[in-house]
């Protein structure tokens, strides 16, 4: 395999892979990190993001992404870094014990309802998920074999998006609890608070069980350019034009996947005046569809030509949110199957799309590069999800979110078919 400035990894076998007593023990505790910082994540950001919709403050979701995506542009060069100079399971227990303080803040911010305090949570919050995800990401390969890392994320998306549906459903439900209790607290804000705070400890606990390998780069200097260093490592990615297209593909399903919430949640409480778990079901929809697809793509994309899945799934995925545009025009006992179906179908081929490619970015890298890149593309791809805050405002402003869920549709068909022209032209088709 050719070696392009150190971003293309040269096959080896890790001793890790061979020789790691407890492989089965080492996934389920890196799963069980991922499953509860994941549940927490999303169970945190539905419940703040229902609160502010329900109080008219639709706006807030943009500003709450966007609060959240930021500390993964700062943060991308120092957690890369952190990634590839410490051992990894070092770099998850810290990331861990950050989202334990993050919660604890969160929680007072939510039962005072104080929004500069959820914000700064949400700020916190984002800065714990900028390290963890390389060190756990980075991880992967150096515990399972190459043939093995798209069926093994497959069913570690899989388990995440068992914790989001756990934490998207359970926020619409807990928020529903009603009654006060203690200073006149609301009961479902009390029983969010809690939550968070015991699901935070538990993952802590699951992250000392996660694989201990050596540091992949012990000598690597640390990266006091910041976000010039990160935008450094992208642009040496350009020789590898299959890593480019993955990375910025990449980006292209974040920030769809992004704005699908932004406008699923309105779409379900103000245009068609669904309840609270109603509205959270929609999303839970979407996310188990996401999960189906990620454990369907280890049989579509196999081999050299493993890309070939994204035309397939691009288009398919794009004609399931343009039909979302027609749901309106239905007669009423069709709307909320439709809703559901299109929905779920849209998360079905965006998990096709999604996962080979993530595989291929944990992969493709040389060993000592792996947190670097894999840090770097979140730079980009939260740049995506940065953007799709104050879109979410504009469309949600001017649009109703079936109008916008047909005009986001044609540009996934348009960046679908510039994959098309970018794959013929490096004659990979």
């Amino acid at each position: 395999m050719r070696n392009s400035g150190g971003y293309v990894a040269k096959p080896k076998t890790s001793a890790a892979k061979n020789n790691v007593p407890h492989i089965r023990g080492r996934f389920a505790a890196m799963a069980t990190a991922y499953f509860m910082g994941s549940f927490n994540d999303n169970f945190f950001k539905q419940s703040v993001l229902i609160i502010a919709v329900a109080a008219g403050a639709t706006h807030m979701q943009g500003w709450g992404v966007s609060t959240f995506t930021l500390p993964f542009l700062l943060l991308a060069a120092p957690a890369g870094w952190l990634s590839d100079r410490f051992s990894k399971r070092r770099v998850v227990i810290a990331s861990k014990w950050l989202e334990l303080i993050a919660m604890i803040a969160g929680s007072i911010g939510l039962l005072t309802g104080h929004w500069i305090l959820i914000f700064v949570m949400l700020f916190i919050m984002g800065s714990q998920a900028a390290i963890f995800s390389p060190a756990i990401n980075g991880s992967i390969p150096e515990l399972f074999p190459e043939k093995d890392i798209i069926r093994v994320n497959g069913i570690l998306r899989f388990v995440v998006t068992a914790s989001i549906l756990m934490g998207i459903a359970l926020a619409g439900f807990a928020l529903d609890i009603p009654g006060k209790s203690i200073h006149n607290l609301d009961n479902g804000r009390i029983a969010v608070s809690c939550a968070i705070i015991v699901m935070s400890i538990l993952g802590l606990i699951a992250g000392y069980g996660v694989y201990s390998g050596k540091a992949s780069s012990p000598r690597a200097p640390f990266p006091w350019k910041g976000p010039v260093s990160t935008i450094r490592v992208l642009l040496g990615t350009r020789s590898d034009v299959l890593l480019s297209i993955a990375i910025y593909a990449d980006v292209f399903i974040w920030f769809t996947g992004s704005l699908e919430i932004l406008l699923i949640n309105p779409m379900g409480l103000t245009q068609f005046h669904y309840s609270k778990t109603i509205t959270s079901a929609l999303l839970v929809a979407q996310v188990m569809g996401l999960g189906v697809g990620g454990l369907l793509s280890s049989r579509f994309a196999k081999g050299e030509r493993w890309f070939s899945v994204l035309i397939p799934a691009g288009f398919f995925m794009s004609l399931s949110m343009v039909l979302l545009s027609f749901v309106p025009l239905l007669p009423s006992y069709m709307v909320m199957p439709s809703l559901f179906v299109l929905v779920g179908m849209v998360g079905i081929f965006g998990g096709l799309f999604m996962i080979p490619l993530e595989s291929f970015i944990q992969i493709r890298p040389a060993a000592d590069r792996k947190g670097t890149v894999w840090a770097s593309a979140n730079f980009v791809i939260f740049s995506g999800i940065l953007i799709s805050g104050p879109v979410s405002n504009f469309l949600n402003a001017h649009l109703n979110q079936t109008t916008s869920f047909g005009i986001l549709g044609g540009v996934s068909c348009a960046v679908t078919l510039l994959i098309i022209v970018i794959l013929r032209r490096g004659k990979f088709l």
